[in-house]
C-alpha cells in the first residue's frame, strides 16, 4: 500500500504540475494583447497563497516530500502569473489586485509562518497549518468559479480555460485517492471538493462550448464586414463620379447666343405689353433682330 500511495503521489505531482502550467496559454494571450481583458486575477492570487502554505505544510510533515515538490513548483509558476497579471491589468484592477497580493500573499502568509514557528509547537503546529491549507485549497478550487458568471452571461467559455478545469478535475481525484491511502484528511477533504467542483466546471464548459464564437467564425465575420465596407465605398465612389461627369457635361454645354437671348427677352416683353403694341409687324421685329446682331 505504501508503494501504491507513492506511485499515486508521483502521478498526482505530474497532474498538479500540468494543472499549474495550464494558465501558460492564457498568459501568452495576455502578453500578446498587452491586456488582461476579462480574465480574473483572484484564481492566481489565491492559488499562490495555497501553494506556499502547502509547501510549508510538507516541510512540517514527516514524509511530506511529494507535497513539497509539487506545491513548490506551483508557487514559483504562480509568482510569475501574478507578476504578469499586475503588469498588464488596467489601472483600477491593478491597484485592487496589488492590495489583495499585499494582504493575502505577503501579510497573511508571513503572519501564519511567523505565528506557527514562534507560538505553536508539536503536533498542534501541523494541525493548524493543515486546517489553513485545507480551507485555502477549497478556495483555490472554487476560485475559477468566479468566471462562471461571465460564462453564463456571455454564453461563451472564452474566459474559462478548459485545461485548467480538466486538470483540476484529475488533480482532485488523484490526490483524494492518495489521501485515503495515507489517511491524511487535510489533503483528502479539499481535493474531494475540488474533484466535484472540477466536474461542475467541465459540465458548464461543454454546455456553452458550441455557442462560443470560434476564431474562424470571427475571421469570417470580420472579412464579411470589410467586404461590405468596400462595396459601400465603391457605390459611393461611383455616385460621386457620375455626379462629377454630369456637372462637367452641364458646364460644357454652349451658352445661348446674344441674338437668342435678345429674342427670348423681346418675345417675353411683347407678351406682357398692352394690346396697342400688337400692331407691330413680325417682319419689323425680325429686321430689328438682324440689326441688333
Amino acid at each position: 500500500m505504501a508503494n501504491f500511495s507513492f506511485i499515486l503521489g508521483i502521478i498526482g505531482n505530474v497532474i498538479s504540475i500540468l494543472m499549474f502550467a495550464a494558465p501558460i496559454k492564457t498568459f501568452k494571450r495576455i502578453m500578446k494583447k498587452k491586456s488582461t481583458e476579462d480574465f480574473k486575477g483572484i484564481p492566481y492570487i489565491t492559488t499562490l497563497l495555497s501553494t506556499c502554505l502547502w509547501t510549508f505544510y510538507g516541510l512540517l510533515k514527516p514524509g511530506g516530500l511529494l507535497v513539497v515538490t509539487v506545491n513548490g513548483t506551483g508557487a514559483i509558476l504562480h509568482i510569475i502569473y501574478v507578476t504578469l497579471f499586475l503588469i498588464y491589468a488596467p489601472k483600477p484592477l491593478k491597484i485592487q489586485s496589488m492590495k489583495l497580493v499585499g494582504i493575502i500573499d505577503i501579510a497573511f502568509l508571513g503572519a501564519v509562518i511567523a505565528i506557527t514557528l514562534v507560538a505553536v509547537h508539536g503536533t498542534t503546529r501541523l494541525t493548524l497549518v493543515g486546517f489553513l491549507c485545507a480551507a485555502l485549497n477549497i478556495g483555490m478550487y472554487a476560485a475559477p468559479l468566479a468566471a462562471t458568471r461571465t460564462v453564463i452571461k456571455m454564453k461563451s467559455v472564452e474566459y474559462m480555460p478548459f485545461f485548467l478545469s480538466f486538470f483540476q478535475f484529475l488533480n482532485g481525484g488523484v490526490w483524494t485517492a492518495y489521501a485515503v491511502l495515507v489517511q491524511d484528511y487535510f489533503i483528502g477533504v479539499p481535493n474531494g471538493i475540488g474533484f466535484i467542483l472540477g466536474a461542475a466546471q467541465l459540465i458548464l464548459y461543454f454546455m456553452y462550448y458550441k455557442s462560443s464564437p470560434t476564431k474562424s467564425t470571427e475571421e469570417k465575420g470580420s472579412a464579411h464586414l470589410m467586404k461590405r465596407q468596400i462595396q459601400m465605398k465603391d457605390v459611393n465612389g461611383a455616385h460621386e463620379n457620375e455626379n462629377s461627369r454630369n456637372l462637367h457635361k452641364w458646364k460644357s454645354l454652349p451658352k445661348p447666343s446674344l441674338v437668342r437671348q435678345y429674342s427670348e427677352k423681346l418675345v417675353k416683353t411683347l407678351s406682357n405689353t398692352p394690346s396697342s403694341l400688337g400692331s407691330y409687324n413680325v417682319n419689323d421685329i425680325e429686321k430689328g433682330l438682324k440689326e441688333a446682331h
